[in-house]
């Protein structure tokens, strides 16, 4: 069963509108969430992002500046790199969507007493993610899930949207194996949507959102030069235990 219709697309109307009393990024609300937004979304530079928990409607964002990550800017912080010449992990791709976005959803994170990680966020990504368009990278140690990150794929641009860390550097390290394989896929950004020190660790700058959008038109309909899934298992062999 198909979630997504590619040739449909809801436009969304760029952020100052009728919701800008509410926030400068604020695009549309809504309440529905579900897979041909999130994919008419993507395709426009806006996503959701809001708390589930307190009961608030879908809020769709397209953020001012953009915190992206160039491939040419991409580098590993030098903890990481040594730490990846002896890595305990074994990273997949795709092997527990759904788990991840669940144990990104119980991370303790500074200055936030919540999560924007709802059900009904977690059901719509899955059905993105069986659609072909959301992914998740996992680490393992000792066979139990040590750490990963998701994010959705559209062309040649990759959404960064949530990690979870179990074991020391897991999910760094599997950031960092998905890059080297993105960046030889042909990849040509990856958008972490706002400032995070994580990412800005690995290189990641702000770009105006007009920038990131020019980038953006021509970079969704451009893809992968090589298979991303069958690149990072090549690449996960070469940093990681392996199966």
């Amino acid at each position: 069963m198909k979630f997504v219709d590619p040739g449909i697309i809801y436009d969304f109307p760029p952020p100052g509108g009728d919701f800008a009393e509410y926030g400068a990024s604020i695009c549309a609300v809504s309440r529905d969430l579900n897979p041909q937004l999130l994919y008419s979304a993507y395709m426009q530079g806006v996503f959701p992002w809001f708390s589930e928990d307190d009961g608030e409607p879908v809020v769709w964002h397209s953020t001012d500046p953009r915190f992206v990550l160039f491939p040419a800017e991409f580098h590993v912080p030098k903890s990481l790199s040594k730490f990846l010449k002896h890595c305990p992990y074994t990273f997949t791709m795709d092997r527990c969507f759904r788990t991840v976005m669940e144990e990104c959803r119980k991370m303790k994170r500074p200055g936030q007493d919540g999560t924007w990680i709802g059900d009904m966020m977690i059901d719509a990504y899955t059905k993105f993610h069986e659609d072909g368009f959301a992914h998740s990278f996992e680490a393992w140690k000792d066979g139990k899930l040590a750490g990963g990150f998701y994010g959705v794929l559209m062309g040649s641009v990759f959404c960064g949207e949530s990690m979870f860390t179990i074991e020391p550097d897991s999910s760094k390290s599997a950031f960092a194996v998905f890059m080297k394989a993105f960046i030889d896929c042909g990849g040509i950004i990856v958008d972490s949507q706002s400032y995070t020190d994580n990412m800005a660790r690995y290189g990641a700058r702000n770009i105006s959102r007009d920038a990131f959008l020019r980038i953006e038109r021509s970079a969704l309909f451009q893809p992968l030069e090589k298979d991303l899934k069958e690149n990072f298992e090549s690449f996960a062999g070469i940093y990681g235990r392996g199966e």
